[in-house]
């Protein structure tokens, strides 16, 4: 007799070897989902810190060529901080596609909306709409994406600004009482989120070519910080007279059409888990 119980299906599974080149936080959240289901992990980084049980580390810097050649891979994440100068990133990526026996069938190169910071629009950004960096920053991480789609068939990865366990800047400043400019348009994306993201892609047989990791509420920054110092029962970070209505809002339907709904789909949601975090983990001091 069959089941009327409907059976959710289980997900693909990860790539046999995944080179993660750069491993901060991401990183350290990503190779744990990989391994649970059977994929091999290796950690290309600057360092010798210890690595999560089951990580294979190699110490290289990407800033100059590497002296041995890179184990074949079958797909990468690179998560590395934006470089120097506008022809960093091209530099790093060429040394690592140099070191490669062949190019991996999956690559993710994790940038940021921060190419379009110079930009200004009257809608919603999609993954449609063409960034024209000017400033510096934005140059360099555009160059970046660029270098990574020519070198390795990237998939590109643009995260808004990234907030979660360990990365509780925007709660200091309300506990701070600092001025902030209430009108300034925000996006951001849990860290949680943003390694599902990750994950997805890279199990994923034909991703999007580009993907705008955002959660679904772009608000002004003092909605944030009003919402933050409610909870916290502090008072609201001053606003800054003279600043104006600046920054973009981003569209993450392409976001939300490949995760469903996300865990913290809001401000609201993974402010809110910080705040209880933090008041367990040591009587509500914010890290």
């Amino acid at each position: 007799m069959t089941s009327s119980a409907s059976t959710i299906p289980a997900p693909p599974a990860p790539p046999a070897r995944t080179l993660l080149v750069g491993f901060g936080k991401l990183g350290r959240s990503l190779a744990p989902r990989l391994l649970a289901d059977g994929g091999d992990v290796i950690a290309l980084r600057r360092s010798d810190d210890d690595l999560p049980e089951g990580v294979v580390g190699i110490r290289a810097d990407l800033a100059a060529p590497l002296k041995e050649q890179l184990p074949t891979v079958d797909a990468m994440v690179v998560t590395l901080p934006p470089p120097g100068g506008v022809a960093g990133y091209r530099t790093a990526l060429t040394h690592l596609a140099d070191a490669l026996p062949s190019v991996p069938a999956r690559t993710v190169f994790v940038s940021s909306t921060g190419v379009f910071e110079d930009s200004a629009s009257t809608h919603p950004i999609t993954e449609q709409d063409e960034p024209t960096p000017t400033g510096e920053r934005a140059r360099g991480l555009y160059d970046g994406e660029r270098a990574a789609i020519e070198l390795f068939s990237a998939v590109i990865v643009r995260p808004a600004g990234i907030y979660g366990p360990g990365r509780g800047f925007l709660l200091r400043q309300v506990r701070e009482n600092a001025v902030v400019n209430h009108r300034r348009r925000t996006n951001r994306i849990h860290e949680h989120d943003l390694v599902r993201t990750l994950d997805v892609l890279l199990r994923m047989p034909e991703p999007p070519a580009l993907v705008h990791a955002v959660d679904a509420a772009p608000v002004p920054l003092g909605e944030v910080v009003e919402f933050i110092a409610r909870t916290l029962g502090v008072d609201a970070p001053r606003d800054d007279p003279s600043a104006g209505p600046v920054g973009l809002v981003h569209d993450g339907a392409l976001l939300r059409s490949l995760l469903g709904r996300l865990q913290y789909p809001t401000y609201v949601e993974g402010y809110s888990a910080m705040i209880a975090e933090a008041t367990r983990a040591d009587g509500g001091r914010v890290s």
